[in-house]
């Protein structure tokens, strides 16, 4: 069994995907009310963290993979790129959790713009962190469409594991390997959805109409949670790497 804490976790798009690649979520962090409703709902038996700004990692279970999509505002060409200025760089706090708990894998996700902003910057640093608390990191920009998604998204992942397990071949080109080659079933509700887009010519990502209009209570709540959510299918395409490099002996 390889157990996974997860950071930053949002309504659980990158646990889910991890979770369905075979591994098994021990614990969160979230801090947004309305998605830690969302992790109680699909995970009632996960022991929660609220800010991780306030963790004692003393006290928290070390778990075989820690995963986290850290907030991408500082960073994303939607904002003002203050990068480490901006007090939402969250980066130093996923640091210290690994640094408390060493895990064998690390799973980080953002937005293309970490590998810019700053010309690179932001990015070197998170590299030389990882570098200095002893681990190797290989990256990469993974689009949902790869996955028949009627969508780009693409997002930077970082994979990154202790600099003593030397891996063979490349970790990167195997996940885009894998991504060609994910099971049909994975796909098979991006196809629906693909084909509905299709019918009606139209991809409408956000409704019109008001928050509570039509039924829908906490709309902008609901939008705003999958917005930041990463899409369960890469997050499995890539646990299933991670999974068949530790049943190799890693």
């Amino acid at each position: 069994m390889i157990t996974l804490g997860s950071l930053f976790s949002g309504i659980g798009g990158l646990d889910l995907g991890l979770e369905r690649a075979g591994m098994t979520v021990r614990w969160q962090s979230e801090i947004d009310p309305y998605c830690v409703k969302i992790l109680e709902k699909h995970w009632p038996n996960v022991k929660r963290y609220g800010d991780v700004t306030k963790i004692e990692w003393s006290g928290v279970e070390k778990v075989d993979c820690l995963c986290g999509g850290f907030p991408c505002p500082p960073v994303s060409v939607a904002g003002k790129r203050r990068g480490q200025e901006d007090t939402r760089w969250l980066w130093p706090h996923f640091r210290e959790a690994i640094r408390n708990l060493r895990p064998r894998w690390i799973v980080a996700e953002n937005v293309p713009g970490l590998l810019s902003a700053n010309l690179g910057r932001e990015f070197g640093s998170i590299l030389k962190d990882l570098a200095q608390l002893g681990y190797d990191a290989e990256w990469g920009l993974f689009p949902c469409c790869a996955l028949g998604a009627p969508h780009t998204r693409e997002r930077v992942f970082i994979m990154a594991h202790p600099a003593s397990c030397r891996l063979e071949g490349n970790l990167r080109e195997a996940i885009a390997q894998a991504i060609r080659y994910l099971p049909p079933e994975t796909l098979d509700t991006w196809h629906d959805i693909r084909a509905g887009f299709n019918q009606w010519k139209v991809i409408m990502a956000t409704p019109n109409f008001s928050r509570n209009a039509h039924g829908f209570p906490d709309r902008t709540h609901r939008i705003k949670a999958i917005g930041n959510a990463v899409a369960p299918q890469v997050g499995e395409v890539i646990g299933r790497t991670i999974v068949r490099i530790f049943g190799d002996g890693e």
